[in-house]
């Protein structure tokens, strides 16, 4: 089975669009969502209605539960929490009911789906090295883990000795004895120096990952944020993709 996972939409509809085309173009079997439908981005209620009815799967992200109540913005920037609020005030009831269903976690044909940290989810601890990964890979069974929330698209992998490695590479093969901590390209907002939107492939049969990265209407999307009155910044930083 092939399947395909999406992360950190952020309410960037130009940039889901893009990558939902590009999807039908790779026809994977399944689709899941690591969470952050919205936050930063000025369509929140566009993404979840184009996104949802497509989903196997989802889990919360810590901009999902801000948006609704669930998640506290001391830790948010100011930008970020003036987003929140102003999501919190866009979204429609059926939204907001949903976005407050989703779970942390969830287990997907044997591996693990997770917005942040797989050892303490609703943390929404940034997972950014070896030294994170270590207790991260302890805290799950399986041997594929999944995560977004920091938008930089990375792999961490333990292999039969027990070190871990970590590896940027696009393309990924999973090899026997080793387990995965992969955290998956964000759709709506990169910050890798990469502006283009992303998603990641899992193919079971070829045991292999593979980063998919997508161009999309940049400037429609800074158009929308600047058109909501949203801070200026979040509009600018798709750009530089950072």
């Amino acid at each position: 089975m092939r399947w395909a996972i999406v992360s950190d939409i952020h309410a960037n509809l130009e940039a889901l669009e893009a990558v939902l085309a590009d999807l039908q173009r790779e026809r994977p079997e399944a689709l899941v969502c690591l969470g952050d439908f919205v936050g930063y981005g000025a369509s929140p209620n566009e993404c979840i209605a184009r996104l949802r009815p497509g989903l196997a799967a989802a889990v919360a992200g810590n901009h999902d539960f801000a948006a609704v109540g669930r998640a506290r913005l001391g830790s948010f920037s100011g930008d970020a929490a003036t987003a929140a609020r102003w999501t919190g005030t866009q979204l429609t009831p059926e939204h907001r009911d949903y976005l407050l269903s989703l779970p942390l976690t969830v287990r997907w044909r044997g591996t693990l789906l997770v917005h942040a940290s797989p050892a303490l989810p609703e943390s929404w601890a940034y997972v950014l090295s070896p030294l994170d990964a270590e207790e991260e890979l302890e805290a799950f069974d399986e041997a594929l883990g999944f995560i977004g929330h920091s938008h930089y698209p990375g792999a961490f992998i333990r292999d039969g000795a027990g070190v871990i490695h970590y590896t940027r590479e696009a393309a990924i093969a999973i090899q026997p004895g080793c387990r995965y901590l992969v955290n998956v390209p964000s759709v709506g907002q990169p910050r890798d120096g990469d502006a283009r939107a992303g998603y990641l492939i899992v193919d079971e049969e070829a045991r292999a990952l593979r980063q998919v990265r997508v161009l999309y209407d940049v400037g429609g999307a800074m158009r929308r944020i600047r058109d909501a009155g949203l801070p200026r910044f979040l509009s600018e930083r798709l750009m530089a993709g950072e």
